[in-house]
């Protein structure tokens, strides 16, 4: 008895939710649509000891097969293979007919009204659920971070409706791009060193990072330093200085840091910047990077309302 206490205990834990479990709000049933929402291993069976097939990407499309217990989906990919998810809802939404993608990047607000304060953007490919229309102007609506706030109607922002193909510019990737992030994310931890050894993957810098993931996923060797990646990126010409306008496996270069707030980098011109640091845009505001010891070697970070926003300078296609 005490063993099954204790075990009901350890799964929540080792999947890094807490007891009380954060279930999905709308309970999936078999042959249900999901999104992934954020990168999430995709395992051959419904345990932390299942082999990794490999891993979901956020933006993919899943059907759920079966509700294995309260924390694993029996799923099936685009690709047709059948295999096990969390489903906790920081990795995997249900979707279902009163599901939103948002088709141009739009604010969100926590009043329904142009004076509502902006809570963040919503990303051209991101998914809401629909919890009431206010009016002829705005939704109430729950992001994926299971967050409550306000959009505008206009069809020209965000649909309704099943998982299809949609306007704008979604947040899923070609398949090379998914083996060039599935390869970062392999690495995930690995300690930082500066200057590190580009012959060697025991450590990293920030380049040298971006460098193996392109090298191992797609067979290109990008130049070995962050400036001279961002001159390769520059001369394929699908550059923005907008990050929101980037896509998965798209880099992100970034001048030094000067603080982290706002006003630290107002007034600077940042096209006459020296590029100090780059790493991979995952979508959905996320970086995967490596840029000191002290942060734990290779992670994943938000993008919004932190020094990384305010520091970039461009980012693009390191793919002709």
């Amino acid at each position: 008895m005490l063993k099954s206490k204790i075990a009901a205990l350890l799964i929540p834990a080792m999947l890094g939710v807490s007891y009380v479990a954060d279930h999905n709000a709308a309970f999936a049933t078999a042959n249900s649509n999901g999104l992934v929402v954020k990168t999430v291993n995709f395992r051959e069976k419904p345990s932390l000891s299942g082999d990794q097939i490999r891993y979901l990407s956020s933006g993919e499309q899943l059907k759920i097969l079966d509700e294995v217990n309260s924390y694993w989906y029996k799923v099936e990919d685009r690709n047709g293979t059948i295999g096990y998810v969390s489903s906790q809802s920081q990795y995997v939404q249900v979707v279902n007919s009163e599901t939103g993608v948002v088709t141009s990047s739009v604010n969100f607000r926590d009043k329904p009204s142009l004076s509502g304060k902006r809570i963040r953007y919503l990303t051209s490919g991101e998914r809401v659920e629909l919890i009431e229309k206010v009016n002829s102007y705005w939704y109430k609506v729950k992001d994926a971070n299971r967050t409550n706030g306000y959009v505008s109607t206009q069809p020209k922002y965000i649909k309704f409706g099943a998982l299809s193909p949609t306007p704008g510019k979604p947040e899923t990737a070609p398949a090379n791009i998914e083996e060039i992030i599935q390869s970062g994310m392999k690495y995930l931890g690995t300690p930082y060193e500066f200057g590190s050894d580009r012959s060697t993957v025991s450590t990293f810098d920030c380049s040298d990072f971006v460098r193996q993931a392109f090298k191992e996923g797609s067979g290109i060797t990008l130049p070995a330093d962050s400036r001279k990646q961002a001159d390769h990126v520059k001369k394929i010409g699908k550059t923005t200085t907008n990050w929101r306008d980037l896509k998965p496996g798209d880099l992100m270069f970034f001048m030094s840091y000067k603080g982290s707030k706002e006003s630290s980098y107002s007034g600077i011109n940042k096209a006459k910047q020296r590029i100090t640091h780059d790493g991979i845009y995952l979508g959905n505001g996320k970086i995967l990077h490596t840029y000191s010891k002290k942060s734990g070697g290779v992670r994943v970070d938000t993008i919004e309302g932190k020094h990384w926003e305010y520091r970039f300078v461009f980012g693009g296609s390191a793919i002709k």
